[in-house]
This record gives structure tokens, C-alpha cells and sequence, in this order.
């Protein structure tokens, strides 16, 4: 089974390692990029595949990540696809904010290469391998 991943990044290092991250490992995958929060709710509302999961910045330009979270978990059609904030921020209220808009979780994104990479593959491992997600409609 292949999943469908939706990378909204606007730092093109951080979509490089983790495109990389995610086409070592072990899952088959597709990634489709959105480099601010606008592409990505156009992208959502496009009418394609929905993706299985969304990898989400808070910093973007134009719609900030809260923004675009608030936006998918009220939608109906959107709210039950796993959101995981993947940001540079260790901010409390990001981190309270992201939580109280049914965030799924929380990542703070670490400057080290190699343990970026390690993060990028936990997330693999743990949302794709062992989490059920729900089927598309």
C-alpha cells in the first residue's frame, strides 16, 4: 500500500532532507509539496487524492501552519487526516495552540542533520507502519 504524504515546507533544505528521509525507508510513499499554507488548502480543495497524512510548518508564508490547521480540522472532509506540526519553533503557545486545533502532534525539528533524519524515519516508522490510518472515501 502506498501512502500519500502532503509536505507543507517552505524551507527547501527541509524538503530535501526529508524527501530524502522519507524515500530511504521502508514504505512505499508519495510526497507532494506545498510551499505555503494558500497552496496547501488550494491543494485540499482541488478536488485530487486526499493525502493519508500532512507534514505541517507553522512558519509560512502567506496562511502561517495554526492557520492551515484550523482550516483542515474544521472541514469535514479534512479533519480526520493526521496533522503532525513539524517546525523549528519550541515555542509553549505554538505548541498549546497546535494541541488545542487537534494537532496529532507536536515535533520540534532538530538543526542536526543526522538527527533530523532520525526524526524524519521515527515519524515513518510510527505514522505509517504501526499507526491504522483511516481509509480514503
Amino acid at each position: 500500500m502506498e501512502i500519500k504524504i502532503l509536505l507543507v515546507e517552505d524551507n527547501e533544505g527541509d524538503i530535501v532532507l526529508t524527501q530524502e528521509a522519507l524515500r530511504d525507508g521502508r514504505i512505499k510513499n508519495s510526497i507532494v509539496i506545498a510551499r505555503d499554507g494558500v497552496e496547501a488548502l488550494a491543494m485540499l480543495d482541488s478536488g485530487e487524492e486526499l493525502p493519508d497524512l500532512i507534514l505541517l510548518d507553522i512558519n509560512l508564508p502567506k496562511m502561517n501552519g495554526l492557520e492551515v490547521l484550523t482550516a483542515i480540522k474544521t472541514d469535514p472532509r479534512l479533519k480526520c487526516i493526521p496533522v503532525i506540526m513539524l517546525s523549528t519553533s519550541d515555542e509553549q503557545n505554538d505548541i498549546l495552540t497546535s494541541y488545542n486545533n487537534y494537532a496529532n502532534c507536536f515535533i520540534t525539528k532538530p538543526v542536526d542533520f543526522n538527527r533530523f533524519i532520525d526524526v524524519v524515519h521515527t515519524i515513518e516508522e510510527f505514522w505509517i507502519s504501526i499507526v491504522k490510518l483511516p481509509k480514503k472515501k
